[in-house]
Order: C-alpha cells, then sequence, then structure tokens
C-alpha cells in the first residue's frame, strides 16, 4: 500500500484509451471498438485552400450555387434587368428624353468599316449558334461517357433557350417598329438588337455548360472573360457600324441576362432535386450494430 503513489498507471482490460494504438484490435488510434471511422482522414476531401481534413459537403446541399449568390441573388439578376427593359422599352416607344440622348449618342458614335462589320457578324446566328451547338454536342457526349442518366438536361435547357431568342425578339420589334440609325435607311423593327440577344444567349450558355468543367479558378476566370469580350465585341460592332441604336444593344443585354438567369434557377433546381434523391438513397457507412 506505501508504494502505490510510485507505480506507473496500469492499463485495465475493456477501458479505452483515445490515443493508445490498437485498443480492443481496433487498427485505430481514435475509436475503441472494431467499428471504421465513418470519416477516414485519408479519405476526406480537402477544402479551398488545399488543407486536408476538411469536412465532406453536406449531403442534399445544392452545389451548383455556390456562396452567397444562391437564390435572392439571382432573383436580383433577374429583376433589376426587367425594370431596366421596362424603363427603356417605355422611353423608346414614346421617344422620350432617353430615347433622344440615344440617338445623338449613336450619330458621335458611327464610323462604318470592316473590323465593326466583322465584330457585328460575331452575334449572327451562321457564327454564335455553331458555337452553342459544339459545346451542346460535347457536354452531352461527356455527360453520356460518364454514365450520368441526366446528362442531357443542360444542354436541353441551353437549346431551348436559344430557340426562345427569335420567339421574343420578333414580336417586339414589331410592336415597338423603332427606325434605325441613319445610315441604314428607312425601315424598323431594330428594337432591341436580334444579334445581340442571339450573342448573350449563344456564348452565354456554353460559358454556364463549360465552368463546372474547368478545374482551375484561373481557366473560369478566363471563360468568363472571353465570354464577356465576345460579347462587348459585338455591342460595340453593332453600334459602330450603325446597325443598331446604343439603347437596342442595352435592351438585349437585359433580354439576355433574364434569359440565362432564368436557365440557372431552373437547372439548378434539377441539381437540388437529384442531390436530394441521391443522398436519400445513399446507404448508412454503417456495416454492423453500435
Amino acid at each position: 500500500m506505501g508504494d502505490t503513489g510510485s507505480r506507473p498507471p496500469q492499463l485495465h482490460p475493456g477501458r479505452a484509451l483515445a490515443h493508445t494504438p490498437g485498443a480492443s484490435s481496433s487498427g485505430s488510434p481514435h475509436r475503441s471498438d472494431s467499428r471504421p471511422p465513418q470519416t477516414p482522414r485519408g479519405a476526406r476531401r480537402p477544402g479551398p485552400d488545399g488543407r486536408p481534413g476538411t469536412t465532406p459537403p453536406v449531403p442534399g446541399r445544392p452545389t451548383s450555387l455556390p456562396g452567397p449568390v444562391g437564390l435572392p441573388g439571382l432573383l436580383g439578376f433577374l429583376g433589376l434587368p426587367a425594370a431596366l427593359f421596362a424603363l427603356i422599352t417605355w422611353q423608346v416607344a414614346a421617344h422620350g428624353p432617353l430615347a433622344r440622348a440615344d440617338e445623338r449618342l449613336s450619330r458621335s458614335l458611327v464610323h462604318p468599316d470592316r473590323v465593326s462589320e466583322l465584330l457585328a457578324d460575331l452575334g449572327g446566328v451562321p457564327v454564335a449558334v455553331p458555337v452553342l451547338a459544339v459545346v451542346l454536342g460535347y457536354v452531352a457526349l461527356s455527360a453520356r461517357a460518364a454514365g450520368r442518366a441526366r446528362g442531357w438536361q443542360a444542354p436541353a435547357v441551353a437549346a431551348v433557350l436559344m430557340a426562345l431568342v427569335p420567339a421574343v425578339i420578333v414580336p417586339l420589334k414589331e410592336l415597338v417598329a423603332r427606325p434605325g440609325p441613319p445610315v441604314m435607311g428607312p425601315g424598323t423593327g431594330f428594337y432591341p438588337s436580334g444579334h445581340t440577344a442571339t450573342a448573350v444567349v449563344a456564348y452565354g450558355s456554353a460559358t454556364l455548360l463549360l465552368l463546372p468543367r474547368l478545374r482551375t479558378a484561373r481557366g473560369r476566370r478566363g471563360l468568363l472573360g472571353l465570354c464577356l469580350a465576345v460579347n462587348l465585341a459585338v455591342a460595340f460592332g453593332l453600334v459602330r457600324r450603325g446597325y443598331h441604336w446604343p439603347l437596342d444593344v442595352v435592351a438585349s443585354w437585359c433580354l439576355g441576362a433574364m434569359l440565362l438567369t432564368v436557365a440557372v434557377l431552373i437547372l439548378d433546381r434539377g441539381v437540388s432535386r437529384s442531390t436530394r434523391r441521391s443522398s436519400a438513397g445513399t446507404p448508412s457507412p454503417r456495416t454492423g450494430p453500435s
């Protein structure tokens, strides 16, 4: 009894020691029974900064709208262009002060040349639609090769979106019946710009489809920058060549933004449903009794 304070602590069978390797023959330094850890440290996915051991994504959480964008942000992207489009349409139809300022600005910007004509052609159906068709085919085939049963949904939504452009633009042209710039001669039907809307939807849809397939942030930024540059080039060419008034272009930007936002909402809803179904059908990782 007198030497109890000098003896080292004794190991008692059946006690769980969190940091004793091989406790209860588990082979794990963090478990006291024979169950494997539900999330092995080596299997955890790295976080955005590359550090190991980050908690894996929560099942059922939507992954197509990362960060702070979400549904409220998308509704904002939908409402702001809609309000701006309504304002521009009202001013153009009533030939208000905004439309008169637009015409004065156009007279100072028009300078037809070959370069502006080529840039404007980037928004034409013979150029923009084949680019989108190539991207649609690539995305659909790659999804099929990867065994994704619903890989056709995103290309189908983009194709329908492209088909909606003339269905929206042509009636608006007939309804507003805005004359074109002086270099275009007599005639109406210049508001909104069909080339601009085609470019926004075609190149924008292609960008949305390709973004998830790029692994690096630099690649995604580069693709977004390329899409923006092409659309700005189309707008510059249309105004510089005298094919459209500046407000014709801005109105089509608004229409294109609304159409793309609706497409993102549809695709995100489909991804969320698919994720919830996958999570509900995932078996529990525990293979034995507790």
